[in-house]
């Protein structure tokens, strides 16, 4: 670059031009040096040395994550380090809320509302703000993006006591277990660096209490930011007491809110009664109570719609160690509830009993969270199910749901049912008459019928192919209906329904095969049109076994666990008086072609008689099966 020459240089004949290389007046022991020349670089010299000595001080905060220097402070080795004020975007979520020596707790580190942080710092610490700041326990990591420490407190070691970040990557979700050593009670600590300085320290877990025995007995907690992971487990510790004492429907309509199935049951009478109540409270709060029979958590949701999805839940259920607890969480849909802060819950109390959970609990938080604004008119979604490893499982039955919406907050009498949603009772119907009704009747008419209407056509084509063209028209477009039915109603796959989603979509791809090759089928005269009927025969009847199937194992799922199935052995009847009526047309077929009987003039033919009774019969089966489907 070239810089204008000051007037006291001169250009010496036969000298380069002045320029920052090569002329002697830019040389420092000149007298004629520029002194803006001489600033500017006395600024870029500062301006370096600034980077040089500031870049290594923000890219430690988020290099390896080697802080075992701060695990006594738990404070970043930032400048400046203070640490925010506010509530932290970030939560601390435990398996269980209970531990014996050489038990294993999964830890979760969690943003909330999809905050992100780089850096953090775990450990677990002795339960209350006054503990010593001893690291307990051992840490294994479960993910490539943690590392352990080995904590050094007062000269002494402790071997992996700690994790934290290898790496400044965002992170949503970090999950580490934990190896309870022989100590008491506990509380896990946390530091979470969203930014270099923007950070949380201590974000502290729900205290951790040391189990004294192995049974489990009604407990009680004030705890008021409980945080734990899913719901249940398998393991039902049961105490051989008497069934659980105090929640009971007196004063249901009068003092309290009261949800029941059946209507209006006592759980304290009745242990299939399925119950949950709401008594306001003086200070703006309500008290839940719950109460339900249950291999592993009873649940109550709150929803804008009689479907899964956007629903504020509370979850009273067992931890792996088959502890009772309670736990508030939100449902995005049909997946497994992302758990919250309980927030302003107290007062908790929990039993199990002979298979009976219970509980019961104070809370002041609105029946919303940050994904919905707070309301007070809900359908109430009463739920349970098992669970396994601390996380609970998709409930096997149909929820107990609300007639309407509800207010907890007002004192009256409410009822749930499992009604099947109006969705899958079409889809029910729609492929009952679809398989057994309109795809029957096409079939046989094809098969034992061209001889109807005789030589008469419509539209260029011979009668009996309109109609079974008709027929097996309305077989598809009713198929392809109640097929996406199924899709809309569920949100997605079915994953716990078995086989009958894979049969019901290998039954939708060959209904749609069957017309596209019967289109491009050759014609009559053609010498290979034999392949073509052999080929269009055996996959109707192939389609048709499956098709069968399929409504079995769907009229089996829509009358789960329910007392009566006689929709299921009717649907075993309709199939005997098909194959029954096929057998008896297939022999009136036979001895046709072998001439064994002449119809006479004016007779009707025995296989057309045999065509009526079975449309009669099938009549009757559609219309008792359709009002099986509509009392489920």
């Amino acid at each position: 670059q070239s810089f204008p020459v000051p007037r006291q240089c001169a250009a010496a004949p036969g000298t380069a031009s002045p320029n920052f290389s090569f002329n002697p007046c830019w040389r420092k022991d000149t007298q004629l040096q520029d002194p803006h020349i001489s600033k500017m670089r006395r600024h870029t010299c500062f301006v370096l040395v600034f980077l040089i000595a500031t870049f290594p001080v923000y890219i430690s905060g988020y290099a390896s994550g080697n802080v075992g220097g701060s695990c006594d402070s738990m404070l970043p080795d930032h400048t400046p380090n203070t640490k925010q004020t506010t509530d932290a975007p970030y939560q601390i979520i435990t398996s269980s809320s209970s531990f014996k020596p050489r038990d294993t707790i999964q830890v979760t580190l969690r943003g909330t509302t999809g905050n992100n942080f780089r850096g953090f710092l775990l450990e677990a610490r002795a339960a209350g703000p006054s503990s010593p700041g001893t690291p307990l326990g051992t840490f294994q990591t479960t993910t490539s993006d943690t590392q352990l420490l080995n904590c050094v407190i007062s000269g002494e070691t402790y071997m992996a006591s700690a994790v934290s970040h290898n790496s400044g990557s965002q992170k949503l979700e970090i999950v580490v277990n934990w190896i309870a050593p022989d100590t008491g009670n506990i509380e896990f600590r946390a530091t979470f660096v969203q930014s270099f300085t923007t950070f949380w320290t201590p974000v502290m877990s729900q205290i951790i209490k040391r189990s004294a025995a192995a049974s489990v007995s009604p407990t009680t907690s004030n705890n008021s930011n409980t945080v734990t992971s899913g719901s249940s487990a398998m393991i039902s510790l049961l105490n051989p007491a008497t069934p659980p004492q105090g929640i009971s429907n007196d004063g249901c309509g009068s003092t309290k809110f009261c949800f029941s199935s059946p209507a209006q049951c006592d759980p304290a009478r009745d242990e299939n009664c399925f119950f949950m109540s709401s008594t306001p409270l003086d200070n703006r709060g309500l008290q839940f109570e719950m109460s339900g029979r249950s291999t592993g958590y009873i649940s109550i949701g709150f929803s804008d719609d009689r479907l899964m999805g956007n629903d504020d839940i509370y979850i009273c259920g067992m931890d792996t160690s088959g502890n009772i607890q309670v736990q508030r969480a939100y449902s995005t849909g049909r997946v497994r509830p992302r758990t919250v802060p309980l927030g302003e819950v107290n007062n908790i109390q929990v039993a199990d009993v002979n298979g009976i959970i219970q509980c019961s609990f104070n809370t002041r938080n609105n029946i919303s969270t940050t994904q919905r604004a707070a309301n007070e008119m809900y359908y109430l979604m009463f739920a349970y199910g098992p669970s396994a490893n601390g996380q609970i499982n998709q409930h096997i039955e149909i929820p107990f749901i609300s007639e309407e919406k509800v207010n907890v907050g007002i004192i009256q009498l409410a009822s749930g049912n499992r009604r099947k949603s109006t969705l899958i009772k079409t889809h029910a119907a729609l492929l009952l008459i679809a398989w057994m009704t309109t795809g029957s009747i096409g079939m046989i008419v094809a098969k034992f019928f061209k001889n109807i209407g005789g030589s008469k056509k419509i539209l260029g084509k011979n009668i009996w192919f309109q109609l079974h063209l008709l027929l097996m028209v309305l077989t598809v477009v009713a198929t392809v209906i109640g097929f996406v039915l199924a899709f809309v109603h569920v949100r997605g796959w079915s994953h716990n329904k078995g086989v009958h989603p894979v049969l019901g979509c290998i039954v939708m791809g060959l209904a749609l095969i069957q017309p596209t090759v019967a289109i491009c089928r050759p014609s009559p005269d053609n010498k290979r049109r034999f392949i073509f009927n052999w080929f269009h025969s055996l996959l109707a009847l192939v389609i048709k076994c499956l098709a069968v199937a399929t409504l079995f194992l769907g009229f089996i799922l829509l009358l789960n666990r329910t007392a009566n199935k006689w929709p299921v052995k009717v649907l075993g009847g309709f199939v005997g008086w098909e194959a029954l009526l096929f057998t008896l047309l297939f022999i009136c077929c036979y001895f046709k072609e072998k001439a064994v009987y002449v119809n006479l003039k004016k007779k009707v033919d025995p296989d057309f008689i045999l065509f009526i009774v079975y449309l009669c019969g099938n009549l009757a089966f559609v219309i008792a099966l359709l009002v099986g489907i509509a009392q489920t």
